[in-house]
């Protein structure tokens, strides 16, 4: 993956907004940071670590809802900046709220996992005397402007939020991994697989290996910003427009792997790709009541 490159004005600003996230971050003596490996988690771990060393330690979530190859993503990116790195087992797929899978389903989620880090933080402290370990996660001003329960469960579970702290956005956030020549910053955003599947449809194991298979095999044929939403029997791909070419070239491979997955229906969405594209169901409902 390239680094991107910016400006002279932009790297400036870039510098001085990374410095105000590493100041941050010396208030503190220790951190813990729920990490996905997405930028966002990424960023603040790389720049805990700069700032504390050792003293931090990235948490990150293993569940059938993170796909393998985000999982050794993010186990890449740790490694090779000497991140220290903790990874724990959520099991949100027993959770009934959660396997219903209705607009609140990121709620449950976010509160799984910030219950697992708190519990893994209980041993930190039990082994430092008088040590605290806030928690950090990687919300951002662009999260605002959409739909994002899981926001409401760390507000009640005091996870801390430097990025809306310090008023920073997602353009913002690639602009420092930019300075600090990190190659996540064109990264594309890559929510959890259950973010996939349509409210009201239950969340199953199979559900989600059946999203990711086909992700992977539309990766794989160079697409790389895409989703596929599971509508039941429906698989409905997203892709920027400029890349319809690229599958309906790939139409009879895509349609063979997809059927073979158990999907029945394979569509293409005209209307491209769209980041969180699922919750305009919500916002109908919200409208129409």
């Amino acid at each position: 993956m390239k680094t991107a490159q910016i400006e002279p004005e932009s790297r400036l600003k870039a510098e001085i907004d990374a410095g105000k996230l590493e100041n941050y971050f010396s208030q503190y003596h220790h951190v813990i940071v729920a990490y996905s490996g997405g930028v966002d988690s990424a960023l603040l771990a790389y720049a805990a670590h700069r700032v504390l060393g050792d003293r931090m330690v990235a948490v990150l979530a293993d569940s059938p809802s993170l796909s393998r190859r985000e999982y050794r993503c993010a186990l890449d990116f740790a490694r090779i900046h000497g991140i220290p790195l903790e990874i724990i087992r959520t099991q949100e797929l027993k959770d009934p709220h959660y396997q219903r899978n209705q607009g609140d389903r990121c709620y449950y989620c976010k509160q799984a996992l910030f219950k697992q880090i708190k519990e893994f933080r209980k041993q930190l402290e039990g082994s430092i005397n008088d040590s605290f370990w806030p928690i950090v996660y990687g919300t951002n001003r662009d999260d605002l402007r959409d739909y994002r329960p899981g926001i409401q469960a760390a507000h009640e579970a005091s996870i801390l939020a430097p990025y809306l702290k310090l008023g920073f956005d997602k353009r913002t956030i690639r602009a420092i991994c930019g300075y600090y020549r990190l190659d996540i910053a064109a990264k594309p955003a890559m929510p959890c697989m259950a973010s996939r599947i349509a409210y009201g449809q239950e969340v199953t194991a199979e559900k989600l290996n059946q999203v990711e298979q086909a992700e992977d095999f539309l990766y794989d044929l160079g697409l790389r910003v895409l989703r596929v939403r599971h509508h039941g029997d429906t698989a409905r791909i997203e892709i920027p427009p400029q890349d319809f070419g690229l599958l309906l070239e790939n139409r009879e491979k895509i349609t063979e792997k997809l059927h073979a997955l158990g999907l029945v229906y394979v569509a293409l969405d005209l209307d491209g790709f769209k980041s969180g594209s699922l919750n305009a169901v919500l916002q109908k409902r919200k409208t129409s009541n």
